[in-house]
């Protein structure tokens, strides 16, 4: 497996914070939800913003 410097960045950097800084940074699991909640949301209301024409077909067919 193959690695960039950006990569290695991304890996090695919170393993050299203190552990004070990493802690600080951590979001709560109350913080982590209200996010995942306002995404969803974000996206619900993108998808209900789209159009789209009668004329396409699903990507799925229902067979009995």
């Amino acid at each position: 497996m193959k690695l960039t410097r950006r990569q290695w960045a991304a890996v090695i950097a919170p393993a050299a914070l203190p552990p004070a800084l990493v802690r600080a940074q951590t979001p709560s699991a109350e913080e982590e939800l209200e996010a995942a909640r306002q995404h969803l949301k974000a996206n619900a209301d993108a998808l209900a913003a789209t159009k789209v024409p009668m004329a396409v077909e699903p990507a799925f067919q229902f067979k009995a």
